[in-house]
């Protein structure tokens, strides 16, 4: 059997498919990274379909386990804790060892913060460049800025308790670059904040910032003749 790559939603519970609905009904075993947040999940939509947690800590032992299921013709779908699996999350693990032991994998897909965020920020979307979660160290931080694309629009994930020391890298390395800070996307308090880094750090530097974060960064323009 196939492994099914599902993504389920990131923030409002109604943004799942019918497609996603119907193969996590029919699998056999889902592999969850937070088996609490999936079940809210199957809750909602009475699906009964038995979960098993699949996580960075427990990756290798798990991956081992899932593969000796799908050999043996057991239907597995594995889930992230938001959004789309393999996107910053153990997911890419089992898909890469389920390639490898030639077992098929299969996407079902949906909602992605990277992908949501991007095509609201009104930034530029022909050439784009995801990095997943900022550096934690500071001087690693301040390298990884530097280096930044100049010619693409960049998409990165931080948390809300480094955003403000972030923004003020930011604001430093690249005071001028045009960014959109994505919160709490499509949740209740979802929110864009759109300027130059300068402009984001100093609208919000003395603020508590709460819930998932993307910082899309857009690329250097030409001036439009």
């Amino acid at each position: 059997m196939p492994l099914y790559v599902v993504s389920t939603p990131i923030g409002n519970i109604g943004d799942i498919s019918f497609r996603a609905v119907n193969v996590l009904k029919d699998s056999e075993l889902i592999a969850a990274e937070d088996t609490r947040r999936t079940g809210i999940l199957l809750k909602k939509y009475d699906l009964k379909t038995a979960q098993t947690s699949y996580n960075d800590f427990n990756k290798k032992a798990k991956t081992k386990h899932l593969l000796n299921l799908l050999k043996e013709g057991k239907s597995v779908a594995l889930v992230s804790d938001s959004g789309t699996p393999g996107i910053s999350d153990p997911g890419y693990f089992l898909i890469k060892n389920c390639i490898e032991e030639d077992i098929d994998v299969i996407p079902v897909p949906g909602a992605s913060a990277a992908i949501a965020a991007l095509t609201c920020s009104g930034f530029p979307t022909d050439s784009f460049v995801f990095y997943g979660f900022l550096p934690k160290k500071e001087g690693q931080k301040k390298k990884f800025l530097d280096e930044l694309e100049q010619d693409k629009t960049v998409i990165l994930y931080e948390s809300p308790y480094r955003l403000i020391k972030t923004l003020k890298l930011m604001a430093v390395v690249m005071p001028q670059r045009n960014i959109c800070i994505a919160r709490e996307l499509t949740k209740k308090f979802e929110e864009f904040i759109r300027g130059k880094t300068e402009e984001v750090y100093k609208k919000l530097k003395d603020k508590k910032i709460k819930g998932e974060i993307v910082i899309v960064v857009s690329k250097n323009l030409l001036p439009e003749k």
